[in-house]
């Protein structure tokens, strides 16, 4: 049974068939309204979130099905000790999908060795964050029109940020990429990202601590918050929280068909004076991630039942 754990577990082909299933569902909403009539997605939240969660029963929803769950650990039996492992097995007999968000690396991978259903994985601490990136996927598709020979320009939390490390090993796949990893030194990408995901991909790619100097190169800009949940140190936070802050004076010499994605939630590291500006693609990102997450939701369901 298949499980989506890491953006890595889909072909560029299934992640193109995605993107077109989502494409339909956009152009086409009354095909899909009954597609998951009788089905049950479980959302298991051990960490807080809004856009994921909400767009997981959204989407669930939109294709007729129900949705159970709970939106934080201490609303579940968690709070009263018992194991991800019996959560898993419990939970899996009431529904026929699980989405799942956990704080710790490799809690997803876990889930799926108890599970009777499939498992999407959320978000696992700083790991991966696989439906984020096929949002951000969609929405690079919508307004490049591909992946191929795009500079893709990364800015912020580097080190703890998943939706970072899903996004490069997604785009490292495609021809001719290059990357720009724009962090101060304390919040560089991973060296295994570096070593096990840029480098043996061949793509081209630079490390700088310089966002306006090299905006001008980028063809997407990539912004993250720096993640105070993710800090030991609370010193350490506070003095690199506000190092990046995207502002209109800030974008003078990028391109005119640059996309700006963000995953968000956003704290302040985009001026709202950005929102208007038509580069803006975040709140399109939001948008896009119900749709890809109906295609991936339909894609999983659809194996299960050996269809």
């Amino acid at each position: 049974m298949r499980s989506l754990i890491d953006i890595k577990d889909l072909s560029l082909a299934e992640i193109d068939s995605l993107i077109e299933t989502a494409e339909d569902i956009m152009a086409n909403p009354e095909k899909y309204a009954e597609a998951c009539k009788g089905k049950r997605l479980a959302t298991l939240f051990f960490e807080p979130s809004t856009r994921t969660r909400l767009s997981f029963e959204s989407a669930m929803y939109q294709l007729g099905g129900n949705v159970l769950g709970f939106s934080e650990a201490q609303s579940s039996s968690t709070a009263k000790g018992e194991s991800l492992s019996d959560t898993i097995r419990t939970v899996s007999n009431y529904v026929n999908i699980i989405a799942m968000r956990h704080p710790k690396e490799g809690a997803a991978l876990a889930a799926t060795m108890r599970s009777e259903v499939p498992i999407i994985n959320a978000g696992d601490g700083g790991h991966n964050h696989p439906t984020q990136t096929l949002t951000d996927l969609i929405t690079i598709k919508l307004e490049k029109g591909g992946f191929d020979g795009l500079t893709v320009g990364l800015c912020g939390d580097l080190k703890f940020g998943r939706t970072v490390h899903s996004l490069i090993s997604a785009m490292a796949r495609y021809k001719n990429v290059k990357f720009v990893l724009i962090s101060p030194e304390e919040l560089k990408v991973p060296d295994y990202i570096r070593d096990e995901v840029i480098i043996p991909s061949g793509a081209e790619f630079e490390e700088t601590t310089d966002l306006v100097g090299s905006i001008d190169k980028l063809d997407i800009l990539y912004m993250t918050r720096v993640q105070k949940e993710r800090f030991f140190n609370e010193a350490d936070y506070i003095r690199l929280k506000d190092i990046y802050i995207l502002t209109p004076d800030k974008l003078a010499n990028a391109k005119k068909d640059l996309a700006i994605l963000h995953p968000l939630p956003r704290v302040n590291e985009i001026s709202v004076a950005v929102d208007d500006d038509p580069r803006a693609c975040y709140f399109k990102q939001v948008k896009y991630s119900v749709y890809i997450r109906m295609a991936l939701i339909l894609m999983l369901l659809k194996e299960a039942e050996g269809k």
